[in-house]
């Protein structure tokens, strides 16, 4: 059997095929319109938060600062993948060259590790905001908003580049289908024919210490957040310390659970059908739901969405 380094496949113009969901008993027609209207949704959502945000003087805190960027980093989070797999709906599977596989594995994994960053530092905001109300806007001031921000960003792009590297350079065998819809690091480390020890490692090292000490520094915040909750006097105080998070713990679950599980677990319990499944949660059913999560539970966004679309 002929095999291609990642080199040799760009020069001569190979390409992967995305089987999607074409293997599965599915009606794809249905698939692709649900996935249709929510794509369009996450667009419309997270386009009408991030204009709130920019627009609206009452929202110009660092909380909404960071849940601006959130917004923006979930567009394009999603935007990496589904319109790939909308085509593979469309026709039943796609085809994708080398070169934009791994490109669409280095804005996937990129973003990803973005979001995940921002999660975190959306935890420290909310942890300064209830635990050290005195000193959170001269600590959260904007120069070191915008320095965590960037942090954020090159620390996932240097991440993205280490791993898609890594993987560019195994050796990949004629049997280029990928029993997924879009280049993920798992399937094209299952599908290369070379050793792959070292992307594996990587993945559960560097990709741990990426994944996890963001994971446990939310924790720590919120288990810190907890204990300055009960001891407010008033149940309003309370009541209100509590809104002010709940959104943020939701997305934080919703994002790390899938995440989790599907990286971060014994090869054995590898299901391909299952996998894809629950790929689809945090590819593009998360993005959907996170503006609708900050919107619904909290007052200041639902009132200022109102007026921003009544100005409209």
């Amino acid at each position: 059997m002929s095999s291609l380094s990642f080199m040799e496949a760009v020069n001569v113009s190979s390409s992967f095929t995305l089987l999607g969901f074409s293997d599965l008993p599915c009606n794809l027609l249905v698939l692709f319109t649900v996935l249709l209207v929510i794509y369009l949704l996450t667009w419309i959502s997270n386009l009408l938060l991030l204009t709130s945000i920019i627009f609206s003087p009452e929202l110009n805190t660092p909380m909404y600062f960071f849940l601006g960027n959130l917004s923006l980093v979930d567009i394009c989070f999603s935007t990496s993948t589904v319109p790939q797999l909308l085509s593979g709906l469309y026709h039943g599977r796609s085809s994708i060259s080398f070169l934009g596989c791994f490109l669409q594995m280095y804005f996937f994994v990129s973003l990803g590790i973005t979001e995940n960053l921002l999660l975190s530092v959306m935890a420290l905001d909310r942890y300064l905001a209830v635990c050290n109300p005195l000193r959170y806007t001269s600590i959260m001031n904007r120069t070191v908003c915008s320095i965590l921000l960037a942090a954020c960003w090159v620390t996932a792009s240097l991440h993205s580049f280490l791993h898609t590297f890594t993987i560019s350079k195994l050796t990949y065998c004629e049997d280029k289908l990928i029993h997924h819809f879009f280049c993920d690091m798992t399937s094209l480390i299952k599908l290369s024919c070379s050793d792959t020890t070292l992307p594996e490692v990587l993945i559960y090292s560097e990709g741990t210490v990426v994944i996890i000490i963001p994971f446990l520094l939310i924790m720590v915040s919120y288990l810190l957040i907890a204990q300055a909750i009960v001891k407010l006097k008033t149940s309003a105080g309370r009541r209100k310390a509590f809104f002010s998070c709940s959104s943020h713990l939701i997305v934080v679950c919703l994002f790390y659970g899938t995440i989790i599980f599907i990286y971060f677990r014994p090869p054995s319990n590898y299901s391909l059908g299952y996998d894809r499944l629950v790929s689809l949660v945090y590819t593009v059913i998360t993005p959907m739901l996170n503006p609708f999560i900050y919107s619904l539970r909290n007052q200041e966004v639902k009132d200022t969405l109102k007026k921003f679309i009544r100005r409209s």
